[in-house]
């Protein structure tokens, strides 16, 4: 039997509201992962989590759920691998200015 990987659900910006991302990069964890992608664009999952190697698995999965529900990042398989990137066009077109202030 073969395994598939799970295809997450992704919101749709326009139905996202700004205080649900301002939550989801309050968290100083969240907030490196998402200057990662932002600097160096799309990344592993394993690649991601060398933000902070001590933290649990559970707890990574977490702040990628947190990101993913509130628009920020997509979360996709690729191959054998789930690649994240930064809805960062979709971000900047819901939110004009919004990550680059975030990030500046």
């Amino acid at each position: 039997m073969a395994a598939t990987s799970r295809i997450f659900d992704h919101p749709d910006l326009a139905e996202v509201d700004l205080t649900t991302v301002l939550f989801a990069l309050s968290d100083q964890a969240r907030l490196d992962l998402v200057r990662l992608l932002a600097e160096q664009g799309p990344q592993t999952v394993a690649q991601c989590h060398a933000v902070d190697p001590d933290a649990p698995k559970s707890t990574f999965s977490h702040h990628l759920r947190t990101l993913r529900e509130a628009g920020v990042i997509r979360n996709e398989p690729t191959g054998r691998q789930r690649e994240i990137t930064l809805r960062r066009a979709e971000l900047d077109e819901r939110f004009p200015g919004l990550l680059a202030a975030i990030l500046g």
